[in-house]
């Protein structure tokens, strides 16, 4: 039993739990805002999470893998442990329950895209497309520094367009306005991981958006990420004129000076690892304080 368990923390440990709140945030506002429109469906919001938790999954598998083929995981490494960089799982291993994740999420998508038909059809391809593709060789999305781009469209406006989507058969406007906040947050968490990563990345050749422009405007780019998520009630109140109570996220504006702080001043990369948590229960926190405001 003990070696059962120390295999499943193993591939908890790869799976990156910090880091599914990116995940799970956009379905819920996704599906609060269905909820205020009187279109919810309990059973495609359910769907919806199980497959974007199980993306995510596969992208922290399939980014365990290929930073490890490519040798941007080394013993000197100072982020949360790989597990494959550590010898603790094969990387043909990791290769396959990559693929087992992603038909996981094809196969919880499969009543999504009979309920929504194409549409829904090419949002899960694109998402699976782009997680692949983030750290695919030579030329993947984080190597042509563009995984930022990619990270705020797949986990803000698609992962909240899709979700309301999904249950609503429609999708207006404010709803893909709402993933942006979502899609900032979660560009913040990845931004943690570049700036922390930098000299390594820039050593294996791995050109993100931190190693062409620089460390200080990594840090200078996630505080503009956290304040626009924390900020983007205020102009969705002021554009539609309801939903006052969404700004209830203005109460999180106390809690994002550390990390803000920390991102921009610390030179340690040891000492960023603690932002990934923070910056995904800021995410967490300000899906559910959204959520509950869209709804009063």
């Amino acid at each position: 039993m003990p070696a059962v368990l120390n295999r499943f923390r193993v591939w908890v440990w790869a799976a990156r739990p910090k880091t599914l709140g990116a995940a799970v945030a956009p379905v819920v506002v996704g599906s609060a805002m269905a909820w205020r429109a009187g279109a919810a469906h309990p059973l495609s919001a359910g769907l919806a999470l199980l497959s974007a938790i199980l993306i995510q999954v596969g992208v922290n598998y399939h980014n365990d893998y290929a930073d490890y083929l490519q040798g941007a995981d080394t013993d000197d490494r100072v982020g949360p442990m790989r597990v494959t960089q550590a010898g603790l799982v094969a990387p043909e291993t990791m290769r396959r329950a990559t693929v087992l994740v992603f038909a996981g999420a094809v196969a919880a998508g499969g009543f999504l895209i009979y309920r929504g038909g194409w549409p829904v059809l090419v949002i899960g391809a694109a998402s699976i497309a782009a997680a692949v593709w983030y750290t695919a060789g030579p030329y993947s999305l984080a190597a042509l520094g563009l995984a930022d781009l990619a990270v705020f469209v797949f986990f803000g406006p698609v992962a909240v367009g899709g979700t309301y989507y999904v249950q609503a058969l429609a999708c207006p406007s404010e709803v893909i306005v709402a993933g942006t906040g979502p899609g900032l947050f979660s560009v913040g968490i990845l931004l943690v991981n570049n700036v922390r990563d930098v000299a390594d990345d820039r050593a294996a050749d791995k050109r993100t958006l931190v190693v062409r422009l620089g460390r200080q405007v990594g840090g200078w780019l996630y505080a503009a990420c956290i304040l626009g998520a924390l900020l983007l009630p205020a102009g969705m109140v002021a554009w539609t004129g309801e939903h006052a109570w969404t700004l209830l996220t203005l109460l999180l504006l106390p809690l994002a000076v550390g990390p803000i702080r920390t991102m921009i001043r610390v030179t340690d990369p040891q000492r960023l690892n603690p932002l990934l948590g923070q910056t995904g229960r800021l995410l967490v926190l300000w899906a559910i304080l959204f959520s509950v405001g869209w709804n009063l």
